[in-house]
């Protein structure tokens, strides 16, 4: 199952989260089996403009995305993820991409709902 954590630059598991989905500097993707991590990789974001926010959703869906760990992102591309099935969890309580990844693993993470959404996404 591929996931996808924003992060801070360089990504990887040691990197910062990077807290609003649509603003991140990178995504690190990592693809774990049998509950194990079995690759960390990284992909660049794509430019986020105005009104733009389903770019990124679909950019995502379209590497192989399954599952995204997010601290924050709009209504909008919550809507969208989930209409191209990608399952969103609410990562926010946890400093690091590695943090938040065996969180995942453990089923500590709860789905993202709206109560989590933002109203624009500028931090």
């Amino acid at each position: 199952m591929l996931i996808a954590i924003p992060s801070c630059l360089p990504g990887g598991l040691d990197a910062n989260m990077g807290m609003h989905f649509g603003h991140c500097e990178i995504y690190t993707l990592v693809e774990v089996e049998d509950g194990a991590v079995k690759e960390v990789r990284t992909l660049e974001p794509i430019p986020h403009h105005h009104g733009g926010c389903m770019a990124p959703v679909q950019y995502l869906a379209n590497a192989g995305v399954k599952v995204l760990l997010a601290g924050g992102m709009g209504m909008r591309p919550l809507m969208g993820f989930q209409q191209v099935g990608v399952e969103v969890f609410f990562a926010g309580n946890f400093p690091t991409v590695g943090a938040s990844v065996q969180a995942f693993i453990e089923g500590r993470l709860q789905p993202f709902t709206l109560e989590f959404t933002c109203g624009g996404g500028h931090h």
